[in-house]
């Protein structure tokens, strides 16, 4: 699995994008920092998390701005988020994770086709580009999302309103605190279906820290550790 410079994580409601895309950016920043012997000294963070969600202003990616920043991430977020003012979302410094070539980027989308209208205006860049991806997030065990008929009319949407096609599909199956080993399992019959019906690849498996290692024997397994809001804002 490559994570590319640019990752953008798109989905249906509730199917677990922003907790993913905390994990993500946390992951490639540890990367950078085993790597930094190698590279030049910089001032700045290598990895920034974009919260890009115009959708959901109670559970974000910018709750968790403690704890990136201890984990060496820069956050990149609208002076709005987390207040009850609504916004287009386009502040200047967005326009970083586009045009700064040493910075990696993850970019958590609101829900739907109603979140995906956020990267858009970006979309000329994007398609230009060989290290910017849009990754469909699936948790097949939320509503309307169990069947293959249901996921291809989200993704048609999302690629509709992003203008953006889908480079690969990221399974994040789970049942929240009940989710064991064989939850995560259970849904592989249903992704591989899915994949050769969209003609996508699954790029990575996501679950839960303490179940990653039961299920090693699975291709591209991310391990993930879940907070609640208030554990992601450490004091």
């Amino acid at each position: 699995m490559r994570i590319q410079r640019i990752t953008i994580l798109a989905g249906h409601y509730g199917s677990g994008k922003t907790t993913l895309a905390v994990n993500l950016a946390l992951a490639l920043a540890k990367e950078h920092a085993l790597a930094k012997e190698h590279r030049p000294q910089k001032t700045r963070p290598y990895v920034a998390l974009c919260d890009m969600d115009i959708v959901n202003p109670y559970f974000r990616s910018a709750d968790a701005a403690k704890l990136l920043k201890a984990g060496g991430v820069e956050l990149i977020s609208s002076r709005y988020a987390n207040t009850n003012v609504e916004a287009v979302w386009a502040p200047v410094e967005a326009l970083r994770v586009f045009d700064d070539a040493g910075l990696s980027s993850v970019v958590d989308l609101g829900g739907d086709d109603a979140g995906a209208l956020a990267i858009a205006r970006y979309a000329d860049r994007l398609r230009a580009r060989e290290d910017a991806a849009l990754w469909m997030v699936i948790n097949p065990y939320r509503p309307l999302t169990r069947d293959i008929d249901s996921l291809r009319e989200i993704r048609r949407e999302i690629e509709a309103a992003a203008k953006l096609p889908f480079a690969g599909l990221v399974n994040n199956a789970n049942l929240g605190a009940e989710t064991e080993a064989e939850t995560i399992r259970g849904s592989l019959p249903l992704m591989n279906d899915l994949s050769r019906a969209l003609d996508l690849p699954v790029l990575m498996t996501a679950a839960r820290r303490d179940l990653a290692e039961e299920l090693s024997d699975i291709e591209n397994v991310f391990a993930v550790d879940c907070f609640t809001k208030n554990e992601w804002r450490i004091d």
